[in-house]
């Protein structure tokens, strides 16, 4: 069983939960999953969060190192499923950021799951269109919920409409927003607002399923 002591338990009571991955680069304290988390409990969404064995050793020796490969990430992520489904109320969805995002619809895809929320999902490396990270969304079953800044270089709005989705697949695109859902100041929107909307998209999923 590994330590729960890097689990972060956000937002109110509910029936399900949401199990949250974190980004390549940052852990569970970056200021995108600080907020995230603090947009979603805010709408009512109770967050679980982890860090995976590369980001805690990255920690550790105070030093970047790059993410080992996909599958040992998913790996990785089953075990933390199926230990914190024996320890929390209700049933858990899975997601994440980014890269933590992937994992989760890789497991979903494998295994199955209650529902995915993906934000920030990256479609395709930065730069490289024609690398797309969609082979293994035909097994995604279940309610999939994905967040998008339309200028996401992962996959903006433009790129992801030539896309074949799965029909059940809920697409809230967050207007003028970027990788972390920042929009540019002549928008006239925040971070803040995106955030909310995102939010109030996953609570209204979770709350139907």
């Amino acid at each position: 069983m590994p330590d729960l002591a890097p689990v972060i338990l956000e937002g109110p009571p509910c029936r399900d939960v949401l199990l949250l991955a974190h980004g390549a680069g940052a852990g569970h304290d970056s200021p995108f999953l600080l907020e995230w988390r603090a947009a979603l409990a805010r709408a009512g969404v109770q967050t679980l969060s982890f860090e995976f064995a590369y980001l805690r050793e990255m920690r550790a020796a105070g030093r970047r190192r790059p993410p080992p490969r996909v599958a040992r990430l998913v790996e990785e992520m089953r075990l933390w499923r199926d230990v914190l489904s024996q320890v929390v109320p209700g049933t858990l969805w899975l997601g994440g950021k980014s890269m933590g995002g992937r994992v989760a619809s890789l497991l979903a895809a494998e295994d199955g799951a209650p529902g995915l929320v993906l934000a920030g999902y990256p479609f395709h490396p930065v730069g490289k269109p024609e690398r797309l990270r969609l082979d293994h969304w035909p097994s995604l079953a279940c309610p999939l919920v994905v967040l998008q800044g339309t200028r996401d270089p992962f996959g903006t709005r433009d790129e992801v409409a030539g896309y074949e989705l799965p029909a059940h697949a809920r697409l809230e695109w967050l207007e003028d927003g970027d990788h972390d859902w920042s929009p540019r100041r002549l928008s006239g929107l925040s971070r803040q607002d995106l955030m909310a909307k995102a939010a109030r998209a996953t609570a209204d999923a979770m709350s139907k399923s």
